[in-house]
């Protein structure tokens, strides 16, 4: 039976929320902005580039078999002809015959406009590739296409990489970068946009091992979520049914989030065999196989891939950490408190530093506590100066963007030597002396 939950979040408050303290912008917003294009902000590329930080830690530097490659977005238009996506890259396409809206007509649950009830005609296949052209003359010889998906980049230097880091199977090549789909229908923030950042793997196996590889791969994918706090109640894995598998798929599975408007998937995982290299050699006549020295065989390895969207990622973090709860007032009475409830990895600012006031005498101890902290090499990423408005607004605002840990400078530190570690979650309160600030902060923080 499927699952009808909804996330509890109020999106628009989050999407309010992520403008006002400069997560994420409308793309253009002066000139009335772009469907569904956006523009990360001072703290949402520190989001995005903790993401992708704590993926390549996890999937590249805390294993033996993983290299990476940073591929160029343009290819020649044969990688595309080879890998089904001129041919095989589309959606079906149906228009409104009163309103001219556009839909995708798999994705609507009756034969009617969903705006205006109206018409629509009959679908026709719509390819996602956004066209381009090499050169100054725009002709046939210079068509191009913005890549869709990072993958065939991988494939494409197979042999290269195998050659250069002398790896044997299995092993894996990852990625991270920018593709392109030019999708009929987006929304959902951040969720379905047409241009996206993509974390995605080739791991390279002897067929055989694929199934089992595959399995690992899943259970892979879903810790790094939940090790990274997302609710594990919000989280589900979902096979493709059969009339849903790409045309190079033995097997895909989806890892999806509950949203506000009901489970999306964040992560596909496919068992995409040995199509890609098989392809890819056929049309280039450059054979792409391997080799195994242990017994004197040649083959075409099968691959496993691991794919997730950075901005997917992003906006699941932000929604699941989201949080509105009653916080005591200081008069014995409650008011509704805002937080992100980012994991101390992902979380944009590491830690704030708070003088109590811009006091003279105090200020100059403040700053030099933050240089402190800044540069101790306990704390990993953005520590950040706070001292404007009063010491509770700026708690709250320090809880709205996530930061796990504040560092209140006040009178008595020009006695004591010491200072006050605030936590975001608890608010609970430690005073800890300056010398064992550092080591204290690093070891809250996970450092």
């Amino acid at each position: 039976m499927a699952d009808s939950r909804t996330s509890t979040v109020d999106l628009e408050a989050l999407t309010s929320l992520a403008k006002r303290r400069g997560f994420i912008f409308q793309s253009s917003e002066i000139y009335g902005g772009v469907a569904s294009t956006w523009d990360y902000g001072p703290l949402g590329v520190e989001l995005k580039r903790n993401i992708k930080d704590a993926w390549w830690r996890k999937f590249v530097w805390e294993r033996d078999d993983m290299v990476g490659l940073d591929s160029s977005i343009l290819m020649h238009p044969e990688v595309w002809r080879a890998s089904g996506h001129v041919d095989s890259f589309t959606d079906p396409l149906t228009d409104c015959k009163e309103c001219r809206q556009r839909w995708r007509e798999d994705q609507l649950a009756e034969r009617k406009c969903p705006a205006c009830g109206g018409e629509l005609t009959e679908a026709r296949n719509f390819n996602l590739m956004f066209k381009t052209f090499i050169g100054p003359v725009e002709d046939e010889a210079s068509v191009a296409f913005l890549r869709p998906e990072t993958a065939q980049g991988i494939f494409v230097n197979f042999e290269n990489v195998l050659n250069s880091s002398r790896k044997r199977l299995p092993f894996g090549i990852a990625q991270i970068g920018k593709a392109f789909r030019n999708e009929i229908t987006t929304g959902g923030f951040i969720f379905r946009t047409r241009e996206f950042e993509m974390m995605e793997i080739e791991y390279f196996v002897e067929p055989g091992t694929d199934e089992q590889v595959h399995e690992q791969w899943i259970r892979d994918c879903l810790a790094w979520y939940t090790d990274l706090g997302v609710s594990k109640d919000r989280l589900r894995v979902r096979a493709h049914e059969a009339d849903e598998l790409s045309h190079y798929s033995k097997a895909t599975y989806d890892v999806e989030y509950l949203f506000p408007w009901g489970w999306g998937e964040i992560q596909g995982i496919a068992n995409r065999t040995d199509f890609d290299l098989k392809a890819h050699s056929e049309r280039s006549g450059h054979g792409l196989t391997y080799f195994d020295q242990a017994t004197n065989r040649r083959f075409t390895p099968y691959v496993v891939e691991p794919a997730a969207g950075v901005d997917r990622a992003a906006m699941t973090f932000l929604v699941d950490a989201y949080t509105e709860e009653e916080a005591p007032t200081a008069d014995g009475g409650t008011q509704k408190r805002v937080l992100l409830k980012l994991h101390p990895t992902i979380a944009p600012v590491k830690v704030a530093v708070l003088p109590l006031s811009r006091n003279a005498r105090l200020a100059p101890l403040a700053r030099g506590v933050y240089d402190k902290v800044r540069g101790s090499g306990a704390v990993d990423g953005f520590v950040q100066y706070d001292d404007a408005q009063s010491i509770g607004r700026r708690y709250r605002r320090q809880d709205e963007i996530g930061t796990p840990l504040c560092v209140t400078v006040d009178f008595d530190s020009l006695d004591d030597n010491a200072v006050t570690i605030r936590e975001r979650d608890t608010m609970k309160q430690t005073r800890v002396a300056l010398d064992a600030l550092a080591s204290e902060l690093g070891a809250r923080l996970g450092a």
